[in-house]
């Protein structure tokens, strides 16, 4: 089955980077777009960033642009969220998720809950101010 495994989470001061991983497997990975969410508790889950199964278009929530960067390597089956100059607001548990739709054209990039069909079990980010 999917599986789908985050890493790289972590206590951080404010200022300061992070490299989230979300390692795939149990699915043609370079078929499907991904993204990235967050969830603090009593709230719902967000989106932060997605990525095409190409990788050739990106798409940010606007608290992050210019700080955060989505990635991947097909050839890894992995993807990646480089997160700059972090904020105490950022604290949440990070969650990878694959879209639910193959090959999913570039100009239609997934961004809703509703598109994505697998996630991980989440990693802790905190920063402390």
């Amino acid at each position: 089955q999917v599986q789908l495994v985050e890493s790289g989470g972590g206590l951080v001061q404010a200022g300061g980077s992070l490299r989230l991983s979300c390692a795939v497997s149990g699915v043609s990975f370079g078929m499907y777009g991904m993204g990235w969410f967050r969830q603090t508790p009593g709230q719902e889950r967000e989106f932060v960033a997605a990525i095409t199964f190409s990788g050739d278009n990106t798409e940010y929530t606007e608290s992050v642009k210019g700080r955060f960067t989505i990635s991947r390597d097909n050839a890894k089956n992995s993807m990646y969220l480089q997160m700059d100059n972090l904020k105490s607001e950022d604290t949440a548990v990070y969650y990878c998720a694959k879209d639910i739709v193959p090959i999913r054209p570039s100009d239609e990039i997934a961004t809703e809950r509703f598109e994505f069909d697998s996630w991980g079990q989440g990693t802790q980010v905190t920063v402390s101010s």
